[in-house]
């Protein structure tokens, strides 16, 4: 974070000494300014998205986890008992702005894989899902092979909403996907937490609360991401050192990544 200051400064410096004291000169060095510092802060972001896409892929999985030629499947002992978390596909009508629309398509996305999972209905995910992106009609999702797969191909996704001008939504969907994985894990705290080590626990949330620093900072930039940054704001207290840190870190918190949710996805 404190690198990021320090870049700021040089650059100010730099441009209000190279275009003196006119005033429309000022003015514009101050916002190449702030595009520059919105770059990083947005640059930042997504390091530490990738970052703790890559300290998830070192977790082992939970013990009702099994990976077949098919991908990833439950026990048939975990099918028995559906999850009553899963948000109803109607909630797409309620999404009115395209923020909105973005936040709720990727939380649809999420909770249509673990339906999936759990060998439940989705027919109503996928018209509610597909709605959806045809409102939001966004070019960069010809980039990822299917819709629903929105919340695991941050990378080529990253690329194309920064190439068509979207990339201010793309920080919607990482947040709802944040968010409605949170929740998730926080509905199966002691399934899910089983695999993680001390130090996979320390990693993620520290990464989590660099997410969190940076998406305020974003937010004095990009009106849309206030909100965002708002709901996010009191999940700063998940920072462990510790499985059992994180473990009574996440009971604490359980109500407030459900406000959280709520609050992104109405």
């Amino acid at each position: 974070m404190k690198k990021l200051s320090i870049l700021a400064a040089v650059f100010t410096a730099i441009v209000f000494t190279a275009c003196g004291n006119k005033t429309a000169q000022n003015a514009e060095s101050v916002d190449s300014m702030q595009r520059f510092e919105q770059a990083q802060i947005a640059a930042d972001i997504k390091m530490h998205i990738d970052s703790i896409a890559v300290e998830f892929g070192k977790i082992g999985q939970p013990p009702f986890f099994k990976t077949t030629k098919e991908g990833i499947q439950i026990s048939e002992e975990a099918k028995l008992v559906k999850p009553d978390y899963l948000l109803e596909a109607s909630v797409a009508d309620e999404a009115v702005t395209p923020a909105e629309k973005y936040r709720v398509m990727t939380a649809l996305c999420i909770d249509k894989k673990i339906a999936e999972l759990y060998e439940m209905p989705t027919v109503n995910y996928d018209k509610a899902i597909g709605k959806l992106a045809a409102d939001i009609n966004d070019p960069s999702f010809k980039a990822i092979e299917a819709v629903g797969s929105i919340f695991d191909t941050t990378s080529a996704l990253y690329q194309e909403m920064e190439k068509n001008g979207r990339i201010n939504y793309f920080w919607q969907i990482a947040a709802a996907s944040l968010v409605e994985q949170l929740f998730v894990i926080s509905q199966t705290q002691e399934q899910f937490l089983s695999p993680f080590t001390d130090e996979t626990a320390a990693n993620v949330t520290m990464r989590l609360g660099m997410i969190l620093d940076a998406v305020n900072r974003l937010a004095q930039y990009d009106p849309d991401i206030e909100p965002v940054a708002q709901a996010l704001a009191p999940l700063d207290g998940l920072n462990a050192d510790t499985v059992a840190e994180m473990d009574k870190q996440m009971t604490n918190l359980k109500d407030k990544i459900y406000s959280a949710r709520k609050a992104l996805i109405k």
